[in-house]
């Protein structure tokens, strides 16, 4: 008598294997996405105490003239170590991550829009997937 398995039982495995991975991509998808998401709000919480602590030390309002009102990214995020910026690092939107550097320069992945309105993510009004905004 030979030992092994016979072509039905391996097609059985195989089938029991692939429903179990229709049923799980799913969700894994849909986790993945749900973490970019609060990962980018996040990012946004961010910017915004950012945004606010530079206001606050720079006498800055959202009042008139509109480019008093204006906080950049130079001012925010500062490379001198010496004069440590109000953000440590220049934030990437996480579902944008797959873009070169140069892409992500080139279009950036936050405005900063005024002082006293929130940032936002350029993703925002691309994809109604995609509500990466601070609630």
């Amino acid at each position: 008598m030979k030992k092994g398995f016979t072509l039905v039982e391996i097609m059985i495995v195989v089938a029991i294997i692939g429903l179990l991975a229709a049923i799980a991509i799913p969700s894994f998808m849909r986790a993945r996405t749900t973490s970019q998401k609060n990962a980018c709000v996040n990012n946004i919480r961010q910017i915004e105490a950012g945004k606010e602590q530079y206001a606050l030390e720079k006498g800055k309002t959202n009042m008139y003239p509109l480019a008093d009102a204006v906080a950049t990214w130079d001012a925010l995020v500062s490379t001198n170590t010496l004069q440590p910026g109000y953000i440590k690092q220049f934030p990437v939107c996480p579902t944008y991550s797959n873009q070169t550097p140069s892409a992500i320069a080139a279009v950036g992945s936050y405005s900063l829009m005024v002082i006293g309105s929130n940032a936002t993510c350029i993703l925002k009004g691309t994809d109604p997937n995609f509500p990466h905004v601070l609630q």
